[in-house]
């Protein structure tokens, strides 16, 4: 709390010195412009569908990722296909697949749509490394022991794995909702928090463009704190669960 609130300090300051609110809106104009948004029932229409298409576009990678990663893991052949396509999604520019996406299908799934293809090689990659990074003392010994897979995989694999899975899905979230912002601000799906970025664009409204800058910081750090806590949860759950 003392760190944000130096660097609120900061913006204040270079907002007092700048003394143009066109240039940087201070703090204090952006808290007051952001609660006369959130007293409407517009702003949360608008919140609701950026988060709903930019969440849904995360979970979906996270779920894919891993999926491609276990796949990658048992399989060379499955691991030579995807790695190149890992890479060429990876390496791709976002403006690239916005334009993509428009060009394909409605507007209103492109930010889904582009968060997904952010999330999805970060998820693979960091879920695949930990995989490989797996001790292999302990699956020796389940082999050894003839240790049943669905036993195995609460006990060992996951553990394993869980560290390098919330890695990716802490840096995942900030890129899902930067990107499926950006798609919104370019594509201008109707009640998305892209829209109304574009339009205090237009209008010169630079408290605006801080105050919705906020909002979209604050879903992003909630969603990640959600997510983090959910997995915590699971992993302490496990270690409860398995087998001395």
């Amino acid at each position: 709390m003392l760190a944000v609130a130096f660097w609120i300090g900061v913006w204040h300051v270079a907002a007092v010195v700048v003394d143009q609110d066109l240039l940087l809106a201070s703090p204090g104009d952006v808290l007051v412009r952001l609660a006369e948004l959130v007293r409407t029932g517009d702003f949360w229409a608008t919140v609701g569908h950026s988060f709903a298409r930019i969440g849904t576009g995360f979970l979906a990678a996270a779920v894919v990722g891993v999926l491609g990663a276990t796949l990658a893991a048992a399989s060379r052949v499955a691991d030579a296909l995807l790695a190149p396509l890992v890479t060429a999604v990876r390496s791709t520019p976002v403006v690239s697949f916005i334009i993509l996406v428009l060009v394909w299908a409605d507007s209103g799934q492109l930010a889904l749509v582009v968060s997904f293809l952010m999330v999805v090689p970060v998820v693979h990659t960091n879920v695949l490394e930990g995989i490989r990074q797996r001790d292999p003392a302990l699956l020796e010994v389940a082999t050894v022991f003839e240790v049943p897979t669905l036993r195995r995989i609460p006990a060992i694999d996951v553990p394993a794995v869980l560290p390098y899975f919330v890695s990716a899905c802490r840096t995942g979230v900030g890129l899902a909702w930067k990107s499926g912002v950006a798609a919104e601000v370019i594509g201008l799906p109707q009640g998305s928090i892209g829209e109304q970025l574009y339009q205090a664009k237009i209008f010169l409204s630079t408290a605006d463009v801080f105050a919705w800058t906020v909002v979209v910081v604050a879903l992003s750090y909630g969603l990640e704190r959600v997510v983090v806590a959910l997995l915590d949860r699971a992993s302490r759950r496990l270690a409860v669960g398995s087998p001395a």
